[in-house]
């Protein structure tokens, strides 16, 4: 079976080193007790609200990028980790893969729907924001969950 989507096994350590603190970093900048001013610098925006009174395109903005920084690095992180190869890929693990997959988007979008009809305002956006993520976060959970759970059953079946 090929699987020529996948990187290699090796890119998964990598991925784990950067998710790891990216979440411990993104759960402490979600949870606003802290001062999340970390970094400043100027950037390239192709966008920009410069001012209340109008908006800046493609020009150069002192800013905050902190939320930016940490939020890459998660996503790098979480791609690293969901879509590089086991040690033994198969076809079982192609399988549980695509159905950890294909459950992470459902649930996720039963969230968001859910979200939808029962959240407004700026608490919506919050949601909206969480939601980039929701779909890298159940997916890991899912398929490594999958993975944990057949190790056990193949390890008492010997």
């Amino acid at each position: 079976m090929t699987t020529q989507l996948l990187l290699s096994h090796r890119y998964k350590k990598i991925g784990w080193f950067i998710f790891i603190p990216a979440t411990i970093l993104g759960l402490i900048l979600a949870s606003g007790r802290f001062d999340t001013t970390w970094i400043r610098a100027r950037v390239f925006a192709i966008a920009n609200d410069g001012s209340a009174l109008h908006s800046e395109y493609f020009n150069f903005a002192d800013t905050d990028i902190t939320n930016t920084v940490i939020g890459a690095l998660f996503i790098i992180g979480a791609m690293l980790v969901s879509f590089s190869k086991e040690k033994n890929e198969d076809e079982f693990i192609a399988n549980v893969r695509l159905s950890s997959l294909l459950w992470a988007v459902c649930v996720n979008y039963i969230l968001l729907l859910f979200c939808f009809v029962f959240v407004y305002g700026t608490s919506f956006l919050s949601i909206m924001l969480y939601n980039m993520f929701t779909v890298l976060i159940i997916f890991i959970i899912r398929f490594n969950y999958l993975m944990y759970k057949n190790s056990k059953r193949a390890f008492d079946e010997k």
